[in-house]
């Protein structure tokens, strides 16, 4: 998706920038390109030149050095801000994102683009509000946020219409087929698609994922052999735009075709294409699909070969079934068959003794060596039954443990299962009331409606068709939300393929906590609430799977902004300021980060049951009660604890410490 992205912020009028992913370019027309630009910058006494030559500069260097490229932006950015230039302070705000989407920077780049959106409506400039438009919804679409991505690109796409910009009408049209499809509504996805297809000329590199969607289509709606053609044609246009990143997403489109086909070989085959093509530019995604089709592919026939796909694609993790507890009993085992083996070797001892004592008494007299062999013999059948007596009583004990241990994990399974379905089916059973009562009333409206058409009451007819369009609008909404708890479910499911990385916990709390807020206040702008931050700036570095610990600080961050938001809108205390407050702090053996909010807080009756699946204490449809589930799978996952310090009417304080490795 980064490609994608990439190719788009290229399109939306950098020509310049364009113009550095020609392969053809030689590096000598690429000096004098920029040696041309810098030129301007010292001859030119015209602001607007000045500030375009600085962009132009900055883009060439996104490409090659990121420092130079702040550089240049930046530089534009004062001299505009200092003229007040505005439709220049919104295009390089613009700019500026762009680096931070590349650098996965979502935080950054929400604000930067926020802010050149402002800009823009404040000089009431439509060419740069579609844009800013456009990548807001690019930055969604990367945190796989499709609804909100859909809202901005069509707000882009009304603009850029009524503008007539063909050339970004067409990207508008492919970022709305895409998001489409990716929530299964395949009619507009392929409205999209047909509309992107016939503006192939404005869309350039752009055209094997349109290709790659259609194939998508294709395929949910049962059309194989077209969804062959369609991602067959995006291959060959990725493979001649040197698209690695495309070229292997769609590898593993066509053989996970082929696999829905019976044909292996054939699935085999585009699948080891798909990988290495993801392994030369480090594409995991594109390594985690290949590697899950390929390890599907080879289990029945090479299981070795079958694990080590399995190993790169994924490192199983497993919360479901009392880890600890397993842990426990099989500790237990190991202890008693450490004792066991100590008994053996005291009676192997106690035998080598007995032989040195009768070579000893053989030097005594014989009625000594009798009365000794006598005495030691009744000895040995005593510490012999004694020793029976023991070697039986841990084979019991043994036993025992194995039988607890084989409930134990049954009691476990069961206990799950039974709380997972009850989750399920209390979740997902009220958006269905929902959708079934409004298709009732839906098919009550529709018998009137044709009654009134029937007697020519037009009017009646139109005032029939507003209630029903409003009742399709809450289907599709608790459609919505159902897909939305399946979705949490398979995440809540889905185990990690990430590798662990030294990472600097201060930066990604920080980077978090900007992303949740910046979030929030994009999807509410009556949101509004105050953050610190109190970091222990000695803090070293740790071994952790950044995705997956910042997925647990955005969850905890999102539910400590939501308290504090509830409260002041309950407006009891007139004085209260809503405030969140995140720090960390150095133990002796570990990483301690706390997540704390003066929101009402969690009563004591509800706090056993804060880190169970599907349980929340937000109103129906704002929540699935997946997401601290979660965040303690993946926080217990890494070897640390997640807990949770409330107190009624003040405050709620989740603390997390991970060990240092």
């Amino acid at each position: 998706m980064f490609k994608r992205y990439l190719h788009i912020s290229f399109l939306m009028g950098l020509p310049l920038f364009c113009l550095s992913q020609n392969d053809n370019l030689s590096d000598s027309t690429w000096s004098k390109s920029l040696a041309s630009l810098e030129k301007q910058l010292h001859l030119t006494k015209d602001d607007s030149i000045l500030i375009i030559a600085f962009e132009s500069i900055a883009s060439f260097y996104e490409r090659i050095n990121i420092d130079s490229s702040l550089k240049y932006y930046n530089a534009g950015l004062h001299l505009a801000r200092e003229k007040s230039y505005a439709w220049a302070e919104a295009r390089l705000l613009a700019g500026l994102s762009g680096i931070m989407e590349f650098q996965g920077k979502f935080a950054e780049a929400f604000e930067l683009l926020f802010r050149s959106l402002k800009v823009a409506e404040k000089s009431k400039s439509g060419f740069d509000i579609a844009r800013a438009n456009r990548r807001i919804s690019g930055v969604y679409f990367e945190l796989e946020n499709y609804p909100m991505a859909i809202a901005y690109i069509i707000k882009a796409l009304q603009i850029d219409e009524v503008n007539h910009l063909d050339d970004k009408v067409a990207i508008d049209h492919y970022a709305l087929a895409d998001a489409y499809e990716k929530i299964d509504e395949l009619d507009s996805a392929a409205f999209h698609v047909n509309i992107a297809l016939k503006q192939k000329d404005y869309l350039k590199d752009l055209m094997q994922y349109v290709y790659a969607i259609g194939g998508h289509i294709e395929q949910k709606r049962g059309n194989d052999t077209q969804a062959f053609l369609s991602y067959t044609q995006g291959l060959q246009e990725a493979q001649e735009s040197s698209d690695l990143i495309g070229s292997s997403r769609i590898c593993a489109d066509i053989s996970n075709l082929y696999i829905k086909l019976n044909g292996r070989d054939s699935a085999i085959f585009y699948a080891l294409k798909g990988y290495n093509y993801a392994k030369q530019v480090s594409f995991k995604k594109g390594i985690m699909y290949n590697c899950n089709l390929l390890a599907e592919l080879y289990d029945s026939t090479q299981p070795s070969l079958a694990l080590q796909y399995y190993k790169m694609a994924a490192t199983a993790k497993d919360h479901l079934f009392g880890v600890n507890n397993l842990q426990t009993i099989q500790n237990l085992l190991s202890n008693e068959e450490s004792r066991q083996k100590q008994l053996e070797q005291a009676e192997a001892s106690y035998r080598e003794k007995l032989r040195i004592y009768g070579l000893l008494s053989g030097l005594a007299a014989l009625l000594i060596i009798a009365l000794i062999l006598f005495r030691n013999n009744r000895h040995k059948q005593k510490a012999n039954a004694l020793l029976q007596q023991q070697k039986q009583k841990v084979e019991s004990t043994l036993s025992e443990l194995k039988l607890t241990q084989s409930q134990l994990i049954h009691s476990e399974k069961m206990a799950s299962l039974g709380e997972l379905t009850a989750g399920i089916a209390h979740e997902i059973q009220n958006p269905l009331n929902f959708v079934n009562n409004f298709s009732e009333v839906s098919s009550e409206l529709v018998d009137d409606m044709n009654k009134e058409i029937d007697s020519g009451y037009i009017e009646e007819v139109k005032i029939i068709a507003g209630d029903l369009k409003l009742n399709l609008e809450k289907i599709r909404h608790h459609g919505q939300r159902a897909s939305s708890i399946v979705k949490g479910m398979l995440e809540h499911s889905r185990t990690s393929e990430g590798k662990k990385e030294l990472t600097d916990i201060n930066a990604l709390a920080d980077e978090y906590l900007r992303l949740a807020y910046h979030g929030l206040r994009a999807k509410d702008k009556n949101f509004n609430a105050d953050f610190k931050t109190d970091f222990d700036e000695k803090l070293q570095k740790i071994y952790v799977i950044p995705q997956d610990i910042g997925r647990v600080f955005l969850n905890l961050i999102n539910n400590a902004f939501y308290a504090v938001s509830s409260r002041a809108s309950a407006g009891r205390d007139d004085h209260y300021k809503p405030l969140v407050v995140v720090s960390t702090k150095k133990l002796e053996n570990s990483l301690e980060i706390r997540v704390k909010d003066n929101g009402p807080g969690i009563p004591e009756n509800i706090k056993e049951k804060i880190f169970q699946p599907f349980f929340t204490t937000k109103p129906t449809g704002q929540g699935t009660g997946l997401g601290l589930s979660l965040s303690y799978d993946i926080v217990k996952a890494h070897g640390g604890e997640l807990t949770l310090e409330s107190k009624v009417g003040e405050s709620t304080e989740f603390i997390i410490q991970l060990p240092i490795v």
